[in-house]
């Protein structure tokens, strides 16, 4: 059974994800910083539909504690599957952004990526197969009004992605990026109906198991030969 690891797994959109790669049959990590009970939810939620799960919680800011996390994953094997979900909002135009609110959206994002998915390259490298998956945002390939900080980190995956993949070509680990749009179960609550029909072409905000379903094929063997790509997910956004 392959093993995957969702950071951010507990809230919306990293639940979806976390039930649908259980429902493919891998085992799945589930991810929390600070709330082990939200994690612990979405793993008996899994298990009572025959998935397999667990939880864990560390901080993806910290290099420290996520190499000391993940090498205790790594005493039972390998994670083949990394998705990289964790993150955060914290808005204003840039003129009035304080140094915190840039540093720490860019922190969980992008330096989250770095201290989770490094550690686990080189089990994946010597098994020679492995996907590294990012959640970006359709807002870091067009940008957007109050999310400097936001834009700047998703759209920082999207170019370690590319290099990364490029890395790690010959070595049957794919690297992908997966950008969604307003979705009902993440940013989908910040917009009225009538924003939603004047943006989205399809008129409509997306599901977290659209996005999940996008995720899920990537980690699968038909995804093989697809990699370094940004994909999104939003309705003709993007």
């Amino acid at each position: 059974m392959k093993r995957a690891l969702v950071t951010g797994g507990s809230g919306g959109l990293g639940s979806a994800i976390c039930r649908r790669l259980a429902e493919d049959g891998l085992h799945v990590f589930v991810h929390s910083n600070q709330n082990v009970r939200k994690a612990e939810t979405v793993v008996d939620e899994i298990r009572r539909a025959g998935g397999s799960a667990e939880a864990l919680t560390f901080d993806v800011t910290n290099f420290d504690a996520c190499e000391k996390a993940l090498s205790r994953l790594a005493e039972a094997g390998p994670i083949q599957v990394v998705v990289n979900n964790a993150g955060v909002h914290s808005d204003a135009p840039l003129a009035g952004m304080s140094f915190e609110q840039w540093r720490h959206v860019i922190d969980v994002s992008l330096n989250g990526f770095f201290n989770v998915t490094r550690p686990l390259l080189l089990p994946m490298i010597r098994q020679r197969w492995g996907r590294v998956i990012s959640l970006s945002s359709v807002v870091g390939v067009i940008g957007n009004k109050g999310q400097a900080n936001y834009a700047a980190a998703k759209a920082g995956l999207h170019g370690a992605t590319k290099s990364l993949a490029m890395e790690l070509a010959t070595r049957g680990i794919t690297a992908n990026v997966v950008a969604p749009g307003i979705i009902a179960a993440g940013m989908g609550e910040m917009f009225a109906a009538d924003t939603i029909q004047a943006f989205v072409p399809m008129k409509r905000a997306g599901t977290a198991e659209e996005v999940a379903a996008t995720v899920a094929f990537l980690a699968s063997e038909d995804a093989g030969y697809i990699t370094g790509q940004v994909i999104c997910v939003g309705g003709g956004v993007g």
